[in-house]
């Protein structure tokens, strides 16, 4: 794939977030006494036009803090197949599409330490725009957690405009709620889609969500990674990774983005739980 100077601009931004992810995810975890690093694996991915189709890596880590977390990156492209182009912003008449992006899931072991969910992306097709967010899923809430993790990403936010964090907190709430359940599926964070209009200020907006996730998790991380739990708080964390699991096969974007344009369905499937339950 021949990328331009923005499509190359965003690739490479994903890709060097995706690194001080994982270098801070592995720190977490030689403090906690292991050796657990990422395991990462390279994809190919196949065009149905027979052109390139760029690719990805997915990087997962299994260790004594982090029981699964698995750190995405992706660049892809060729052409959406038959109506699936119609539901995508900008490829009603011309199905031709590029995305590149990051998708970080992680699955903690301790249940006290709350999974959570980062993505953010960059496509063009006859348009070009960012998406994506970050959300916050404690299986036992802690609004001391909760509030230092809105807290961050509101200031990301007001850095680039004091409308973003009450508008994408909103959307994010609407977004990630499990309708046959009732239930949200953590306490919320933010949601953005079709940024657009100008390319440096929409990246540097999500440059900005990247680098607030960066500080606010591990820190949240860090603060309950050694509380002790009972078999009774377990329980509680399997059931909610069920219904985390029910959302991302059911109402999830990003994963029927991935299944529609050929991705990888390990790396698309990696934000699934470990271990889940259900009643």
């Amino acid at each position: 794939m021949i990328l331009d100077e923005q499509q190359t601009a965003a690739r490479t931004w994903f890709e060097q977030l995706r690194d001080l992810i994982c270098a801070e995810f592995e720190a977490i975890e030689r403090e906690a006494g292991s050796d657990a690093r990422f395991d990462y694996l390279a994809w190919d991915r196949a065009d149905p036009s027979g052109a390139p189709g760029g690719g990805g890596v997915r990087g997962v880590m299994k260790g004594r803090v982090f029981e699964k977390v698995g750190v995405n990156v992706s660049t892809v492209g060729g052409t959406f197949e038959g109506d699936f182009a119609r539901t995508i912003h900008g490829a009603g008449d011309d199905p031709r599409f590029f995305a590149t992006g990051i998708s970080l899931v992680a699955h903690m072991a301790n249940p006290h330490v709350p999974a959570v969910h980062m993505n953010t992306r960059f496509l063009a097709t006859t348009k070009r725009w960012f998406g994506g967010g970050a959300d916050l899923n404690p299986p036992l809430p802690i609004a001391e957690d909760t509030d230092d993790f809105h807290a961050m990403l509101a200031r990301a936010c007001d850095r680039h405009d004091s409308g973003y964090y009450p508008r994408f907190k909103q959307w994010a709430d609407e977004y990630f709620y499990i309708p046959h359940r009732g239930v949200h599926r953590g306490v919320g964070g933010i949601f953005y889609d079709h940024l657009e209009g100008n390319f440096a200020a929409d990246l540097a907006f999500t440059q900005d969500v990247g680098r607030a996730f960066l500080e606010a998790y591990p820190r949240i991380v860090r603060r309950r990674m050694h509380l002790p739990f009972t078999d009774a708080d377990v329980a509680q964390q399997r059931e909610w990774r069920g219904r985390y699991a029910e959302f991302n096969l059911v109402y999830d974007r990003g994963t029927l983005f991935g299944l529609k344009t050929g991705g990888n369905v390990d790396a698309i499937l990696m934000s699934l739980p470990p271990v889940a339950t259900w009643g």
